[in-house]
């Protein structure tokens, strides 16, 4: 007799995990699906993303040798595929390089439309601060000095790899504006700064001596040329990659 109850028991245990195996295994399934599901889409993903980047590396290169070889053109044509892609360092060098040919046609709206969109999908604080700085420079002599300072003053903040740039702007903006007091305070800042180059602070040395001597208009003269050029020391977009391609090696980017 307990042989007997000792078989049902069993059977009925058996019963109850045949039952809740049928309930759990579903579930069990799904899940094991959804996994690997989502490990076989994040390495598409990745594959994908690897792919476009090495096709923007090569799309940049192939612009800087068309630049280098005087074929604009071509250049331009290139940037313009390179800043649709999902790179965002060469996508933002690429939107500076459109903003220089629309600021060479005086589309100074669209060029700054481009140098902050570039600002916006940069990586690379370095990249993208080049390029909140050169939409700054392309407003320089429209711009209300309060929207300038807007601009200019987070760029001269500690760290900032172009405050000394920055601040130069600034000064040139206020001059502008009418505040010479404010324009020869920045430019006394700007001439005793251990890491402002030779070049800036002679620069602000001739401004404060203009201003000093009644002359204040003739300091754009002085200063203006320094503010429009483009921020030295721009880093390919390779280099923050990690890859430099081979072919743009030797050549700068071109501003």
């Amino acid at each position: 007799m307990t042989d007997l109850f000792e078989e049902v028991e069993e059977q009925l245990r058996t019963d109850r995990y045949k039952q809740f195996a049928r309930k759990v295994m579903p579930w069990f399934i799904g899940g094991a699906a959804a996994l690997l599901l989502a490990t076989l889409g994040y390495w598409g993903y990745d594959t994908y993303r690897t792919g476009q980047v090495s096709k923007a590396a090569d799309q940049y290169a192939a612009a800087i040798e068309a630049f280098t070889a005087n074929d604009r053109e071509k250049a331009r044509q290139l940037w313009t595929e390179v800043s649709k892609a999902q790179s965002g360092a060469y996508k933002s060098l690429s939107l500076m390089h459109l903003a220089a040919y629309a600021l060479e046609q005086k589309k100074t709206d669209e060029a700054v439309k481009l140098y902050d969109d570039a600002a916006k999908v940069a990586t690379d604080p370095l990249v993208g601060d080049a390029a909140r700085l050169k939409s700054a420079f392309a407003l320089l002599d429209t711009a209300s000095l309060k929207d300038m300072e807007a601009r200019l003053k987070p760029l001269m903040e500690e760290g900032h790899p172009y405050r000394v740039q920055a601040r130069e702007a600034l000064a040139f903006a206020k001059l502008n504006a009418g505040d010479l007091t404010g324009a020869r305070g920045d430019f006394v800042v700007l001439s005793q700064l251990l890491d402002a180059p030779q070049g800036a602070q002679a620069r602000a040395q001739a401004a404060i001596g203009l201003i000093d001597s009644g002359s204040a208009k003739a300091v754009p003269a002085v200063v203006k040329e320094a503010a429009i050029l483009p921020p030295p020391g721009l880093m390919d977009p390779s280099a923050l990659l990690g890859a430099v391609p081979q072919a743009a090696q030797p050549q700068p980017a071109p501003q």
